[in-house]
């Protein structure tokens, strides 16, 4: 049974509570402050580990599952649009349903410690959908512009939550995160930095997709 989350929800030092559109026994995922592309949210463990290889065994599998689960949320959010129904019926792609993961696909990814990029100390997964025809990788290739992104200025999600609180927590926050971890690139991607208000609408909305779906936003 689940039950409604109580108190603030923190992604590191940040209050993000207005951002999160659901929360698991040990997870909550939230839209984000710098989507590299349309969709692009976070999840993380309700406890704030630093790394992955903090994570117990229950937190681990519970993190994974909300994964899976945003991913089919956003599939159904943004697999389904007249140009996808047309990409599915194309014969170069297999057969999947609109609105299931199989139509478009996903980057999965975690920078595990601030070698590799990690500007907020605490273990997050970033979940990308990549839509057929609009915002898939151009072509086959060894690269992905989408890496390189995360680990630029772009991606800086620490440095842009820093900025969004620096009166209040300069103090606390000292020196401002810097990007890291670059990937090779062989694609490009707009994207432009939210206003809470856009990010709370936002939240709205897959927390919506969610129950349509018959899940619940909050446990």
């Amino acid at each position: 049974m689940s039950s409604q989350t109580a108190g603030p929800i923190h992604f590191g030092p940040f209050e993000v509570t207005p951002q999160v559109f659901l929360t698991t026994p040990h997870s909550f995922a939230l839209v984000n402050l710098k989507p590299l592309l349309p969709g692009h949210v976070l999840v993380c463990p309700r406890q704030p580990h630093k790394r992955l290889t903090e994570l117990t065994a229950p937190e681990l599998t519970d993190l994974f599952q909300a994964v899976q689960r945003v991913q089919r949320m956003l599939a159904r959010h943004y697999f389904t649009s007249p140009s996808q129904q047309s990409n599915n019926n194309n014969d170069d792609h297999d057969d999947h349903a609109v609105g299931t993961p199989e139509a478009g696909s996903f980057n999965i990814a975690i920078q595990d410690g601030v070698e590799a990029g990690q500007t907020v100390s605490h273990v997050h997964v970033h979940v990308i959908p990549r839509i057929r025809g609009s915002t898939a990788k151009e072509q086959a290739g060894p690269g992905d512009q989408i890496y390189e992104s995360m680990a630029a200025e772009d991606g800086n999600v620490g440095g842009a939550l820093w900025d969004r609180e620096l009166r209040k927590l300069q103090q606390q926050l000292g020196k401002r995160p810097e990007p890291g971890g670059s990937f090779p690139s062989i694609e490009d991607s707009e994207r432009h930095p939210r206003t809470a208000e856009e990010m709370e609408a936002e939240a709205k909305v897959f927390r919506n997709v969610l129950e349509q779906m018959g899940e619940e936003p909050r446990q």
